[in-house]
């Protein structure tokens, strides 16, 4: 220990700048490249409720020691002297676990004491700080443990890619780009990645790829995608390090001078012989070909773009989506293997790095007890209506109601007025003509809205150019319109929506790809523009899947039909909506919103592009299956109900307030009062209580906004969690004036205590405990924060000797 050091007066960063941060650097760990310092693993979990939100405070890791900029391979817990030597260890495993390492040290500033899962034979010894492991005597350990072979080393240990600014890869990509680098080092050529929307799977697979060039280990790569969006987005902003070496195919154009490919099925294949320029080049060129949204397009074995992953068989292979699809005719997991590693939903937003949800389900009377029109009654057509009982599976799909619509918009256009107007929303409708309908009733509600800007309310749908050219605008944050978005199919995947607030869902939905993929137009965060959450208002009851264990579940495969099997994709695979931007696939044509044509679908060749994109819009494809829509007006229209529910820790909707969230949270932290009480009193700082509690999801914000502004923390979970009746701040700081309790101190002291309870009932507990209040009103008349301190008290310890005994005072039982 370096001379004339007391530990027992050190803080925690005290501890690690003073003793561990010289012991680790005296064992050889450089300090550039190996050491960081409050490695912060998650963003905290959003809470909603009402609407409000506010983040749950993580901690982060002290030290985490990397073989190599992205390979960690160890971490540091340090807590003060006063605290046992292994008081951080669990702390540490914890962080230990999501970086998937087995090393963790945990230390007081007397030495380590070292957690070591390669040791079977003792897990855990104490060291002294001079014998701190080498990274040298690390790594072997690390590398047996992992059970890599010498012939692996060059491709595991290939550095990430930096981009000089400080970005690195979150703990689950991490996970994701190091186990699908250590597959293929090991020589497993097919690979599914399973990653919610909105983790990142394009910089992930990114990383793979850049890490496997760069070790030489793949030499000419090819990047696959259905749709334009998809290439061009890749090829500007994660992929743009490739530089020269990359290219994008055109022309049915391959270009074997390049080494990085970015394609789109439609460019390397189609119908005719002559279309598939993927034959240009020998089966083995490429060494390895990763498949964006791989349950799409090629997902199917007779699909005709499988056609190009069988062509280049002997490459490597790597799959990612969001939502693998495993029907009874379609499986990823069958071609691809079970998921190498999957990030849901659920853990995205446990970790905070999605957007939770609030989910309002709207009831309407003709929904939940059906419509059956009078004898021979007509539509506004002429037609006679068929005499039978027509529900929600029937409303805009055979049948147009009117009054329905407008309702549904009514509703849409309330919640935006009484939230944000300007919040951007996507409404998701049947098809074409319902979007456009929908579209024609917000602009006839919100006329001051649509007197500001005419795109106020847009259909964007792939047959609509005008709607298209504003989907740039709607996705970008920085555009204010347009704001809401009528659509049926084109928005349903690949739509980089970060600010959307707002989800509607009026499609009958039960492909649970589908949902899963709809939902994920909302679970971007972006705290810059104040997205940390959005709202999906459902009046299909398609939030029901919700409940389904498949909707974050790991996936399995369900495959039962043989090879052969006439399946949709066939006909889908090629379709496409107007200018190569969005395909139509059997994922977002819900078998009970369309009619089947009675007659097999002819592709038509002469409406091929040079550029293999088939440009058979989605009224094309509306034209081949449609059914008769009965359109009937004066048919009055009610909502029944409303429920509002919220996304719970455990991943389901409840309908419950944040009192019940958090009496639901604190009784899993403390079992009876009693416990609750005797935490609070024994801690030096209440402080540290608030904060421990809000790192299990209390959020003092919401509880202020439902109970009171005037509670304290302590007497806000006694009441709450408790059932005690509460006492304001005021009323404690009157109890201890009641009792004469100043008479114990004079002049300064006196002086000072008395301004600081009535500074706690003014502001709280925290304020209170922080020496800077000395420097505020009304203290700063009494002198510097060290005179005031050495007028009243003498020192800093009675200075805080006497804040610890006026809180014990404030928080006496009320018969005390």
């Amino acid at each position: 220990m370096p001379q004339g050091i007391n530990k027992a007066n050190l803080t925690e960063t005290d501890i690690i700048t003073k003793l561990v941060l010289p012991a680790v650097k005296s064992a050889g760990w450089d300090d550039m490249t190996q050491i960081r310092q409050e490695v912060k693993l998650k963003d905290g979990k959003v809470v909603v409720r009402g609407q409000m939100a506010a983040r749950q405070k993580v901690k982060a890791a002290d030290i985490v020691l990397y073989h190599k900029t992205g390979m960690p391979l160890a971490v540091i817990e340090a807590k003060a002297n006063k605290f046992e030597i292994g008081k951080g260890m669990q702390q540490g495993l914890g962080y230990a676990k999501l970086l998937e390492v087995p090393f963790v040290f945990s230390t007081n500033g007397d030495g380590f004491l070292f957690h070591d899962k390669t040791n079977t034979a003792q897990i855990e010894t104490e060291i002294s700080l001079e014998d701190f492991p080498t990274p040298e005597q690390l790594w072997l350990k690390f590398a047996q443990w992992k059970g890599y072979e010498s012939d692996q080393l060059p491709i595991v240990t290939q550095d990430y890619h930096d981009d000089g600014t400080g970005k690195a890869p979150r703990y689950y990509q991490l996970q994701a780009i190091n186990k699908t680098v250590e597959a293929i080092a090991r020589g497993q050529d097919r690979n599914l990645l399973v990653m919610a929307t909105g983790t990142g799977k394009t910089y992930t697979a990114f990383q793979i790829i850049w890490r496997l060039w760069k070790a030489r280990a793949k030499k000419r790569i090819l990047f696959l995608a259905d749709r334009n969006v998809l290439v061009d987005q890749t090829f500007i902003n994660d992929f743009q390090p490739f530089g020269s070496a990359m290219t994008k195919i055109k022309n049915r154009k391959v270009d074997p001078s390049y080494e990085i490919h970015l394609a789109l099925y439609q460019a390397l294949t189609g119908p005719e012989e002559a279309q598939k320029a993927y034959k240009q080049v020998d089966p083995d060129f490429f060494d390895l070909i990763v498949i964006d949204e791989c349950h799409r397009g090629s997902a199917a074995e007779n699909s005709a773009w499988r056609e190009i992953l069988d062509y280049f068989s002997s490459a490597t292979q790597v799959g990612l989506t969001a939502t693998p699809k495993e029907t009874e005719e379609v499986s990823n997991i069958e071609y691809f293997g079970d998921p190498i590693y999957t990030y849901s939903l659920k853990q995205g937003i446990e970790d905070g790095f999605l957007a939770p949800y609030k989910v309002i389900r709207v009831d309407i009377d003709i929904d939940v007890q059906g419509w059956r029109p009078n004898k021979d009654q007509t539509d506004k057509n002429g037609h006679v209506i068929e005499d039978r009982i027509y529900n929600q599976k029937d409303f805009d799909r055979t049948i147009v109601i009117d009054d329905r619509t407008k309702l549904v918009a009514e509703t849409i256009t309330n919640y935006l007025k009484r939230t944000d107007p300007m919040a951007k929303t996507i409404v998701f409708c049947n098809d074409i003509d319902h979007a456009e309908r929908m579209r024609q009733a917000l602009v006839n509600l919100n006329p001051e809205q649509v007197k500001k800007n005419e795109k106020y309310v847009m259909r964007i749908t792939g047959d609509d150019d005008a709607g298209k050219a504003q989907l740039d605008n709607f996705i970008n944050p920085k555009k204010a319109y347009p704001v809401i978005a009528t659509t049926s199919e084109l928005m349903t995947t690949g739509v980089d929506a970060k600010t959307c607030k707002l989800v509607v869902l009026d499609q009958g939905i039960q492909s649970m790809t589908k949902f899963k993929q709809i939902i994920g137009r909302g679970t971007r965060i972006d705290d810059k523009y104040g997205k940390l959450w959005f709202t999906i208002l459902d009046f299909k009851k398609a939030t029901e899947l919700f409940a389904d264990p498949r909707f974050d579940g790991e996936p399995e495969q369900v495959k039962v039909t043989c090879p052969g099997d006439f399946e949709d994709d066939e006909i889908l695979d090629t379709i496409i909506e107007g200018d190569e931007d969005s395909i139509l696939t059997d994922d977002n044509i819900d078998p009970d919103s369309v009619q089947e044509p009675e007659k097999e679908y002819q592709h038509d060749d002469s409406s091929s592009s040079d550029n293999g994109d088939y440009n058979l819009t989605e009224d094309d494809w509306n034209d081949e299956v449609k059914v008769r829509k009965f359109h009937v007006k004066g048919v009055k229209v009610k909502t029944l109900a409303e429920r509002i529910q919220y996304y719970d820790s455990d991943g389901k909707l409840v309908t419950e307030s944040f009192k019940d969230y958090t009496r639901k949270t604190i009784n899993k932290q403390f079992a009876s009062l009693d416990e609750f009480v005797k935490k609070w009193q024994d801690a030096d700082k209440k402080q540290a209580i608030i904060e421990e509690l809000e790192e299990h999801g209390v959020i003092w914000e919401i509880l202020e906004q439902e109970v009171g502004k005037d509670l304290d923390p302590f007497d806000m979970i006694c009441h709450i969690v408790y059932d005690q009746p509460p006492l304001t701040r005021k009323e404690r700081a009157n109890n201890v004036k009641k009792r004469n309790y100043f008479t114990k101190f004079d002049g300064v002291a006196q002086d000072v205590l008395s301004r600081l309870l009535d500074k706690y009932a003014d502001a709280g507990v925290n304020e209170i405990e922080n020496i800077n209040v000395l420097k505020v009103t009304p203290f700063d008349e009494l002198g510097r924060p060290l005179e005031i301190i050495k007028k009243g008290f003498g020192s800093k310890e009675s200075y805080f000797a006497a804040v610890h005994d006026l809180e014990n005072e404030l928080y006496q039982p009320k018969s005390a």
